[in-house]
């Protein structure tokens, strides 16, 4: 953890809504005039896509029918707890981009499925926002949870996150219903051994429950709507939240443990908004303190 220099960990497996948890932080860090420089958690993937292919081929000819993105083996965790401890300590530091499609080959001039080249980060941020698998990974080799100062966690129950996942790689990617099934089988022990344990370093989960059927994701023919969702966010402290200023500002909202609030889908930006804006805000104003 950092005082001069904090750091904001967004983390979620594919599918999850991230991206949507990282819209709103660039809103909050917009309206508050707060520079913060990017990450992404695809930057520190160990393979591009060509080599990734080789690497699982490889591996299951190896009797590994399991290797995947979600454990250490397919990624630079090592480099990406370097840069939180680099950022940490100096606000400097070095990322790159992985490049999804041929919108962002265009835009970096390069081929889908590989990696632009390694540049500093912003020195003259006051903030790294960091999102993708492992911003709070904890193995017996490295810590990078330790460095972050504010972690949150974004986890639909398990078959809404199939669900996400599935239309969201048969709409962006081209893929069948068939492939992203075999992703997803692939995938579920380093799910379970890397990805899961990370919700228990985070300060904050939010969840995001169908209120409608979702027995068999695999059929599903469109993903749950907000306004057929509630979201149980819980913080790993209680301490210093006004759950009863929360329920009272986001309608049909009620407390279900001492430290989970229910809100209903709907309120969701609304929801991260009360309670993110003041934890970034303490973050900004300690570090300006301390400069």
């Amino acid at each position: 953890m950092s005082v001069k220099h904090p750091i904001v960990s967004v983390t979620g497996s594919s599918g999850a809504g991230t991206t949507t948890v990282k819209t709103t932080f660039e809103r909050i860090f917009t309206r508050e005039k707060i520079e913060a420089a990017f990450i992404e958690g695809d930057a520190f993937h160990r393979y591009d896509r060509l080599d990734m292919r080789k690497a699982m081929a490889d591996a299951e000819a190896n009797g590994n029918h399991h290797f995947s993105h979600f454990g250490p083996e397919a990624n630079l965790l090592k480099e990406l707890e370097t840069v939180f401890s680099d950022y940490g300590k100096s606000g400097v530091s070095q990322t790159r981009h992985y490049i999804h499609d041929d919108k962002e080959a265009e835009k970096y001039g390069a081929k889908p499925g590989t990696f632009t080249a390694w540049e500093p980060i912003n020195a003259g941020s006051n903030m790294l926002f960091y999102e993708g698998l492992h911003g709070a990974i904890v193995t017996e080799d490295l810590n990078v949870a330790k460095h972050a100062d504010l972690k949150i966690g974004v986890v639909p129950v398990i078959n809404l996150e199939w669900i996400q996942k599935i239309h969201r790689d048969k709409a962006s990617r081209g893929y069948s219903t068939e492939a992203v099934t075999d992703t997803i089988l692939r995938r579920m022990p380093d799910y379970v051994r890397y990805i899961c344990p990370q919700f228990t370093e985070t300060d904050v989960n939010f969840q995001r429950v169908p209120t409608v059927d979702t027995s068999n994701p695999f059929i599903a023919r469109s993903i749950p709507t907000a306004d057929e969702s509630l979201v149980v966010i819980r913080f790993k402290s209680p301490r210093g939240i006004d759950f009863s200023y929360l329920v009272s500002m986001l309608h049909g909202s009620f407390m279900s443990r001492a430290n989970s609030i229910v809100i209903p889908g709907n309120k969701l930006d609304l929801a991260m908004q009360l309670i993110l804006t003041p934890m970034i805000l303490q973050l900004f104003e300690r570090a300006k303190r301390a400069t």
